[in-house]
């Protein structure tokens, strides 16, 4: 068996209202595809986190490596693309763009044996897993404590055991939201806060400090990402565990993370990190370093399947335990015409607790209507 094709597709939607988090006003949504095909008629799909129109050209470059290779040598594949480019890309769009050709692999390696993903990486400790509603972003007009605590009482009213605020507006801003919706959802759900590195350490712990009666579960990305020491201030500073990851590559880059006790909660993105071959290595060491690990996921049902799969191989938070704590998914559930519409079966969650697919790969199937409704027509 031999890849025969390697196919990138831009997929953009409008959303019917602007939403903004700390650093960036959205009025659609993006994801950049990868199919990879066989000579015996496989077919895998995979994703990239990034900006989608640079993300795929990225993919293109690397097709030259790709064709003729044996699909279910992913490791290999892995390796030699990331050395060839190694002087040019440790980081950013080149793994990226690594991570959507892995996962397609990953794909056609379980359709191949007619196993899902998991059963190739050791077996699944888990046939779902628990999920949090990510939302919470800032709209144009209203008042953001009223809207904000509606929101999150209806994630509630929906199973969700915990919600994600956004947070990196003004640490006045930020205390009054967060107070909102504390009392809508009451003291018995989950809250997260996510600044998306708004601060730096001084604002961050200053805010840290004012929250830490409402009971925050973590503290997402207070400050810069390559800015480890002002990590550990923070955390050092704060009751509140630290989380952040979604902007850290490969194994490599994690190691520093790791190592120098920078964060309390890992929270690699299979879609940017290095794909699935990457970040079993990076739950590996997280394991190792008794750090939590809890995905970051943004994307469309192929970076949620990708997830899905990789989650269910995760050890418990607490191995010994008779109530372990279990790894949770993130669940994005803003506006995203893309994210199920490319899949023919949905991903959804019920009561807060989303199945992981069985089917053989990532154990999804693509519907090609709906590429062809939301694709970008690339310019000649």
């Amino acid at each position: 068996m031999k890849i025969s094709a390697v196919r990138t597709h831009i997929l953009e939607a409008s959303l019917s209202q602007p939403f903004a988090y700390s650093r960036a006003w959205y009025s659609s949504r993006t994801a950049m595809l990868v199919e990879i095909e066989t000579d015996d008629g496989l077919t895998g799909w995979g994703e990239c986190y990034g900006p989608a129109r640079m993300t795929a050209p990225v993919v293109d470059a690397m097709a030259r490596w790709l064709i003729d290779q044996n699909p279910l040598h992913t490791e290999k594949i892995w390796q030699q693309i990331y050395a060839d480019l190694r002087d040019h890309g440790q980081k950013g769009l080149i793994i990226e763009a690594l991570s959507g050709i892995d996962i397609a692999l990953w794909d056609i390696k379980g359709k191949h044996f007619g196993v899902p993903v998991y059963d190739l990486l050791g077996g699944p400790l888990r046939n779902s897993v628990r999920a949090y509603a990510t939302g919470l972003y800032r709209r144009e007009g209203g008042n953001p404590p009223d809207y904000l605590a509606e929101e999150a009482a209806g994630y509630v009213r929906d199973g969700f055991h915990a919600v994600k605020l956004k947070v990196g507006f003004g640490i006045a801003d930020d205390l009054s939201a967060a107070r909102a919706v504390r009392e809508a959802i009451g003291p018995q759900t989950g809250l997260m806060i996510d600044a998306n590195h708004a601060y730096d350490a001084v604002a961050a712990i200053e805010l840290g400090r004012r929250l830490e009666t409402l009971d925050i579960s973590w503290f997402e990305e207070p400050v810069p990402p390559e800015d480890l020491d002002a990590y550990r201030r923070v955390k050092a500073a704060l009751s509140i565990p630290i989380a952040g990851g979604e902007c850290e590559f490969t194994r490599l880059g994690f190691r520093d993370v790791f190592t120098t006790r920078a964060l309390d909660i890992v929270q690699p993105d299979i879609c940017a990190a290095g794909g699935i071959s990457e970040c079993k290595k990076i739950a590996d060491m997280a394991a190792t370093f008794g750090i939590r690990y809890n995905p970051h996921v943004w994307g469309t049902g192929i970076g949620i399947a990708a997830s899905l799969q990789l989650m269910a191989t995760l050890p418990t938070h607490t191995p010994t335990s008779l109530s372990p704590l279990e790894p949770v998914l993130e669940l994005d559930q803003t506006e995203h015409p893309i994210r199920q519409a490319i899949l023919k079966t949905p991903l959804t969650h019920l009561s807060g607790a989303v199945k992981i697919p069985d089917g053989p790969g990532l154990g999804i199937e693509i519907n090609r209507d709906a590429l062809d409704a939301f694709r970008v027509r690339k310019a000649a």
